[in-house]
């Protein structure tokens, strides 16, 4: 940490470029020597941890070293991502504050210090791998922001990801400065559903009139009784220009009435925020989740399938609930319909992802629709690998728009894509439709390999990169908005750069340079924070519900001293506490460090017994390197601790159900989770452990960080220092044994947390407010929109396309593929009786 003084320095200037040179002065001497040191070895990129060794190596004397990093250049090359080395220069790309850049570049014979552009710095990056592109004066720059200059952008880190209250702020600016937003008015004559108008009609086509208009209403409902029926008003309603949506019963109809009122009087983000989730405009939405396995049983596990597939089935489940919720308060009697479109695979494997259409459990106006990969030889029957995924999504996109219009019998309300694929597919029939599009990442890949920007050519021939990384800015900008699990992920933490932000501007050498990728104090960032599903995992203590057919299996997965393919270890003492967690067997999630966390703390040991679910336990079982690695490490540390009857090692568990329960048996034994990641982008297992009331510790490296208020609602910990972190878990055992209630504390601040910002039905809640507000957002932008939009275009087709013929096209027993000619759907304009889904199902 910079000390007072340091951080008081920098604060009478915003910029580095301006601090730099008074900083390298008052420690010219040592600097000299760094920045010789730093570029001996020639054209070289440099983390900020080579900076900081280097550094060391230099300064031989550790007070210096100390009082060095106490002064401001210390704190400035903190703030340091990465450096370019390109003798004599070295160009830095610090970051002040999250989402915040500056570039610079130092000559390192006389520490000059100059300002420099993002496109300045990324040519340094270049030089280093491709010289002669980076002096390329024809070099392809790409920069989205340059369509954006009419659009508002947030200013403080601290906003970053309240998209929907900013843009809140500013369409009720709008509205204002319109003297009363005949723009609203307009928006509101256009709601129509199945060839009903919604609202309004005709009558009501000017701010005065539909003033008027409301006053009147109002005051006629004032004098009805709160729950009298809207048929009961509905004939006089028609009269003076109403047509239904505003509500079931009096008292919702008036409250609709009196937000647009006092919207249309004196506009406010908060009334406004409050109208439009009033408003009935979405009733048909579609959900494209395309690589992998999508099913609803026996895929998890398979290949490119995992939580994303749990995520967007839980996701269908509260949002027809929500739909149907609100559509019933409305007043209205349509049905919903959401249509989760993924890849049909000829080849299942005992799964059900060869049936073109499936009821969604728990639902009744959802369903899979599920469309094969097609080439000029016929239907792909093969699984494909998410990397390999893009020479199919151009036919499919044509497929899954024709087929989306002929089964909801008109174009959807709202498009939400998942994933790369999802997202870009997502985004080519949002933009083909004129549909509202919601995009959701999940991962970004170019976070999750270092420097595969930069090293994209080696890296191509196996993962494809060029492809992904263009069709990811392809989705971002198309988006009206995004939806993130967290701040993190955004925008990122004090010290590391988020997901998003890592495409702030990035180069590809020798493909194109991108200057302005997307910014993160875009208002289309929001945060909506997943939930688990509660009917499965729900609080130890309603044991009404409990599964109990399970528990015989839990005990013997826990307790049974005999060794096989399902557990091997043993608990000697039954009574201690449990500490557990699950996880992948991989090196970011740390399941090795937990268990030598715990062999290294006697006291730990002697208050605790520890169970882990993860992976294999033969390495040969695995085809992946890093967890044979892992694997072989955890025999190693149960063999160097001697853990033998004090861990259980149980290999990893895909039924739901039985793994609440797992959850639910630790909870009885008053035990707890650990997460203990080396970086967890959100943390569904810790969602799912506070939702079974289990007292959770869990890594302050991402999302979890959030999730958790330490000391209150469970308890962060640091994966980077180990004996802190096993101490701080010996510490709340300890203090469980001295205060029989403090267990109990802890488990009810972790479902108070759950049930105020981590369930569900708040997600479907905060996405569907999103849709409504970015629908009226993107027709106030229209003319921007669409200018993005060409430009987008332009890209898809001059670039994306081409980087798409570089991918080989995958081949098996074809069959030919079926010719079908979907019937041309357009809005129906008269009221239909029955959807095709459910003509098809019944309903």
């Amino acid at each position: 940490m910079a000390t007072s003084s340091s951080s008081s320095i920098m604060k009478r200037s915003d910029s580095i470029v301006d601090s730099m040179p008074d900083a390298l002065r008052q420690s010219r001497y040592h600097m000299k020597k760094c920045f010789l040191k730093y570029v001996e070895k020639g054209n070289r990129m440099m983390k900020l941890h080579h900076i900081m060794q280097e550094m060391e190596t230099v300064i031989d004397d550790k007070d210096e070293q100390a009082q060095l990093l106490d002064s401001l250049i210390g704190y400035i090359l903190r703030t340091t991502q990465e450096a370019a080395v390109v003798p004599p220069y070295i160009a830095f790309a610090s970051r002040p504050n999250p989402g915040s850049w500056e570039f610079v570049k130092v000559n390192s014979n006389d520490l000059s210090v100059e300002g420099i552009t993002a496109t300045d710095y990324l040519k340094f990056k270049e030089t280093i791998v491709d010289e002669t592109w980076a002096n390329d004066e024809n070099a392809l720059e790409i920069d989205f922001g340059s369509m954006d200059f009419n659009l508002p952008n947030m200013s403080l880190p601290d906003s970053i990801g309240n998209g929907v209250n900013f843009t809140s702020k500013f369409i009720t600016s709008k509205l204002y400065a319109q003297s009363g937003g005949q723009q609203l008015v307009e928006y509101l004559l256009s709601l129509n559903h199945q060839g009903e108008n919604l609202m309004i009609n005709d009558t009501l086509n000017t701010v005065s009139k539909l003033k008027a208009a409301l006053i009147l209403a109002h005051a006629s409902l004032s004098s009805l009784p709160n729950d009298t029926p809207y048929q009961s008003f509905e004939l006089r309603f028609k009269e003076w220009g109403f047509e239904k949506g505003w509500g079931d019963n009096a008292e919702r109809a008036k409250a609709t009435i009196r937000c647009l009122l006092e919207v249309l009087q004196a506009p406010d983000p908060v009334n406004l925020e409050a109208l439009f989730s009033r408003i009935p405009n979405i009733f048909n939405v579609v959900l494209f989740s395309i690589h992998g396995y999508f099913g609803q049983s026996n895929v998890l596990g398979l290949p490119d399938t995992g939580g994303q597939v749990v995520y967007v089935l839980d996701q269908v489940v509260a949002m027809e609930e929500e739909l149907l919720m609100r559509i019933k308060q409305q007043g209205l009697n349509f049905k919903p319909q959401i249509l989760v479109v993924t890849r049909l695979l000829p080849d299942a494997k005992g799964t059900k992802c060869n049936q073109q259409l499936e009821p969604v459990t728990n639902t009744k106006h959802s369903h899979i629709l599920r469309l094969p990969f097609r080439t000029e030889k016929g239907v792909l029957r093969k699984w494909i690998s998410r990397f390999d995924i893009y020479p199919y999504l151009e036919n499919f996109t044509q497929d899954a728009s024709a087929k989306i219009v002929e089964m909801m019998e008109g174009k959807p309300d709202l498009i939400i894509g998942n994933y790369t694929d999802g997202n870009l597919v997502a985004s080519l029939v949002a933009s083909k439709l004129g549909t509202t599009l919601g995009t959701i990442a999940h991962a970004l890949e170019k976070t999750k390999y270092e420097d595969s920007d930069m090293n994209w050519k080696q890296l191509d021939p196996k993962y494809h990169f060029s492809c992904q990384f263009t069709a990811d800015m392809i989705a971002m900008n198309s988006a009206d908005f995004i939806i993130t699990s967290t701040f993190q992920e955004i925008a990122g933490s004090k010290d590391r750069p988020g997901q998003y932000e890592s495409h702030t501007a990035f180069t590809l050498p020798g493909l194109y340079r991108v200057v302005s990728g997307i910014n993160v104090f875009d208002p289309k960032f929001n945060i909506a924070s997943p939930g688990a599903d509660q009917t499965v995992y729900f609080p130890y203590a309603e044991t009404q519900k409990r599964f109990t057919t399970f528990r015989p299996a839990i005990e013997e997965l826990l307790f049974s001293k005999v060794e096989n393919d399902e557990h091997i270890g043993y608990l000697e003492d039954k009574n201690k506490p449990i500490i557990f967690s699950m996880a992948r067997l991989d090196t970011v999630k740390n399941i090795t460090g937990l268990t030598e966390w715990f062999g290294a703390n006697k006291r730990l040991r002697s208050l605790v017994n520890l169970v882990v679910v993860a992976g294999f336990f033969d390495p040969s079982k695995s085809k992946d390197r890093e967890e044979m690695a892992e694997i072989k490490k955890m025999h190693l540390l149960i063999e160097k601790y001697q853990l033998k009857g004090q861990i259980r090692w149980i290999a990893a568990q895909t039924d739901k159900k039985r793994n609440s329960e797992l959850y639910r048996f630790i909870a009885d034994s008053k035990g707890a989770f650990v997460q203990p990641a080396l970086y967890e982008a959100f943390g569904l297992t810790v969602i799912e452990a506070m939702n079974c009331g289990l007292p959770t510790f869990a890594t302050n490296q991402g999302g979890p960080a959030e999730i958790i208020v330490d000391g209150v609602s469970g308890f962060q910990i640091d994966p980077n220092h180990g004996d802190e972190s096993s101490n701080k878990i010996a510490d709340f055992f300890q203090k469980c044994k001295e205060d029989p209630g403090y267990w109990n504390r802890i488990s009810e601040g972790g479902l108070k947390r759950i049930y105020e910002c981590y369930t569900w039905k708040i997600y479907a809640n905060k996405v569907l407010n999103m849709g409504n507000i970015y629908m009226f957002w993107r027709r106030l932008n229209k003319e921007q929109k669409e200018a993005k939009q060409r430009y987008i275009e332009l890209f898809y087709n001059l670039h994306y396309k081409n980087l798409v013929r570089t991918v080989p096209i995958a081949s098996d027993e074809a069959q030919p593929a079926p010719v079908t000619r979907p019937k041309p759907a357009t809005q129906p304009t008269t009221r239909r009786t029955k959807s095709t889904l459910e003509r098809l199902f019944g309903a």
